[in-house]
């Protein structure tokens, strides 16, 4: 045969072999080990400790229920429902303690993320209403006039004619 087939079959051998090299290398040993031997996915026996030891930023919408009770139930029998409380209020990762107060973030950026139109209707986020920002009430923050944990009623918060 000529050459012009054994230099880039040279090459892509040179290629593999400085591939598995590197993965020899950098891949630790105990990476993808299960009891079964050669297990696919990103675990490594090593660090299991790391993640035990790991503290836990988000607690979930059952944690905040016992001292929450009114807006839990509220939110539950909203649209809202499917929504967890960290995701408006931040994470709960010391809370009660410190922060003796979660910071509500109450811009109008925070319920855009949800209810910004989507053009995705096989998406489960088209199923969230969306709103215009340039059209619904620009420049103030929704919940002057949108109860968040009350959506679905008109509450104290929210004015006639407005449709979120």
């Amino acid at each position: 045969m000529k050459h012009h087939i054994f230099r880039p079959l040279f090459v892509v051998a040179v290629l593999v072999v400085i591939v598995l090299l590197l993965r020899f290398l950098v891949v630790p040993q105990d990476f993808g080990i299960g009891e079964r031997g050669y297990m696919y996915g990103w675990h490594r026996r090593g660090n299991e400790d790391d993640w035990k030891a790991f503290k836990v930023k988000y607690k979930t919408a059952e944690y905040c229920k016992d001292c929450h009770t009114a807006n839990y139930e509220a939110l539950r029998q909203s649209p809202h429902a499917v929504i967890q409380c960290e995701n408006c209020h931040g994470p709960a990762l010391d809370h009660p303690s410190e922060p003796a107060r979660l910071t509500i973030d109450r811009s109008r950026e925070q319920c855009l993320r949800c209810h910004f139109p989507l053009p995705y209707p096989t998406s489960a986020r088209a199923d969230i209403r969306g709103v215009d920002p340039a059209l619904h009430n620009p420049g103030i923050e929704c919940a002057l006039c949108h109860n968040p944990h009350r959506p679905d009623l008109d509450g104290p918060l929210k004015t006639t004619g407005s449709t979120l």
